[in-house]
């Protein structure tokens, strides 16, 4: 086995805020299959040492961006993890990046993070492991590359994937000999934009090649309406850039082994009725025969959750039904909360997440909807193709990778696994979801629909063959 050090604020099964978690819990086996042995460090936030098991003490030092730390060896979810624990960084209340607002420090917070991918990558752990390859995600890691370039001769290839560019770790240029940082890479050209320091720009910079989570995000990215503002140094190293589809976990989402539900599969879906009237009956929902529609999501402008409230009383008055899990934006959490009161025992709403309810309404929908203004990638398209419950999604980046629209060419040829909409707009939504009424009442056909979805690989092969090439091809 070849080493790689993934670097992540966020991993599953111990703690998630969003599909990188996922993302970063799927990758170390997925690889191992490819002959890389994956280590994955993250923060230690408060609890995460006694649910890791994480008793091996690889490293410590009395000062690591101002306080003592240690690096933990544990076992999770069949990966070994490497707990940053630093608890004048990481042991509070309020979750991985603070609650409601962030952490005033999380430029130090984070900024250690990556600093001690870096130090690993140095060869510090007593055990003698040391990766060949270091692996950072997001913002959180951007720093990881730019200390490796501080640190060299270390023989280490870096990769640095953008799971969504809006967040760009922004800190004052002030933070800079806090953050160990040279005034000397305080430019345009590396650390420097619009004024302040961007951790993830850092990434961008300094990494030997750049992924992002689908080939279609990895071109949207090249234009300013997408780009957010690092279009132009994206373009720069369009050459070391690639986009590469996630994969889902084909174990822990699966409609035949998943312990939340009534068991189905493509071969036989009765179960899958069994669970449509569970779902029903747990939104406190009417019994009906259309489509039932299920939004798994944040409530935010950015996954056009403010497009539901509008589209949504024409598909009820066609005989839908729409149940809704998810927290966000107060004003439309509170349009939502409206909707639901003017349709009840046809719209359900719980505002919150409730992983075990999640994989229940994806076990029960007969549609998903994923209106994003963009995705990078998405995965709840992803799990809504294993679940047979069809998606309606925006086409943008990964959704747009990943479905194949059912227009009147594809459904001939039988190819089409969802619906697409374009513009991303109420009244593309609306048209959509006629159709989707439409579809629904030709029963064999939408079984066919169902099926096609449910008969993908879904899983990491393909993508974890790509990333184990890129890390081949970046390794001293």
């Amino acid at each position: 086995m070849r080493n790689v050090l993934s670097v992540t604020s966020e991993c599953v099964p111990l703690i998630k805020t969003g599909g990188l978690a996922d993302v970063a819990g799927a990758l170390p086996s997925a690889l191992a299959e490819h002959g890389w042995g994956m280590r994955t460090l993250m923060p230690a936030y408060s609890g995460l040492i006694a649910k890791a098991a994480a008793k091996k003490v690889l490293w410590q030092s009395d000062d690591l961006f101002g306080g003592s730390a240690r690096v933990l060896q544990g076992l999770c979810g069949g990966n070994v993890m490497l707990l940053l624990d630093a608890p004048h960084l990481y042991e509070r209340a309020g979750g991985a990046y603070g609650n409601p607002t962030d952490f005033a420090d999380n430029p130090q917070r984070f900024a250690a993070l990556s600093y001690m991918a870096a130090e690993i990558a140095r060869g510090v752990l007593t055990d003698g492991w040391r990766p060949e390859v270091v692996h950072a995600h997001d913002w959180q890691a951007g720093l990881t590359a730019t200390y490796l370039k501080q640190k060299n001769p270390y023989g280490v290839g870096t990769v640095m994937t953008v799971h969504n560019i809006a967040f760009q770790g922004l800190a004052p240029a002030a933070l800079l000999g806090s953050l160990n940082l040279p005034l000397s890479s305080f430019t345009p050209d590396e650390l420097e934009y619009w004024g302040q320091i961007s951790t993830l720009k850092a990434g961008l910079v300094h990494s030997d090649v750049i992924t992002t989570v689908s080939p279609t995000y990895a071109a949207e990215l090249m234009r300013p309406e997408f780009g957010m503002g690092l279009e132009g140094v994206l373009a720069t190293r369009a050459g070391d850039l690639s986009g590469i589809l996630n994969g889902i976990d084909m174990d822990v989402w699966s409609p035949e082994a998943d312990p939340e539900i009534t068991s189905y599969s493509a071969k036989s879906l009765a179960g899958k009725k069994k669970n449509k009237q569970a779902l029903l009956a747990d939104f406190g929902l009417a019994k009906t025969d259309g489509p039932l529609a299920i939004v798994v999501s944040r409530l935010t402008s950015q996954k056009g959750m403010d497009l539901i409230a509008g589209a949504a009383p024409e598909f009820i008055a066609n005989g839908g039904a729409l149940a809704i899990l998810g927290s966000g934006d107060p004003d439309i959490e509170d349009a939502l909360r409206l909707l639901a009161r003017d349709f009840a025992g046809k719209v359900g709403l719980r505002i919150g997440y409730d992983e075990a309810l999640s994989h229940r309404m994806f076990a029960g929908g007969d549609v998903v909807l994923v209106p994003s203004r963009f995705e990078p990638c998405g995965l709840t398209q992803l799990y809504g193709l294993r679940y047979g419950t069809v998606p309606v999604v925006a086409a943008t980046g990964g959704l747009a990778d990943s479905v194949v629209d059912h227009n009147l060419a594809a459904a001939q040829m039988g190819v089409s696994t969802g619906f697409q909409f374009h513009p991303i707009d109420q009244i593309s939504l609306s048209h959509c979801l006629r159709g989707v009424i439409a579809a629904y009442s030709n029963k064999s056909g939408w079984t066919r629909l169902q099926k096609r979805g449910m008969n993908q690989d879904l899983g990491w092969g393909a993508s974890s063959a790509t990333y184990a090439a890129l890390y081949e091809r970046v390794a001293k």
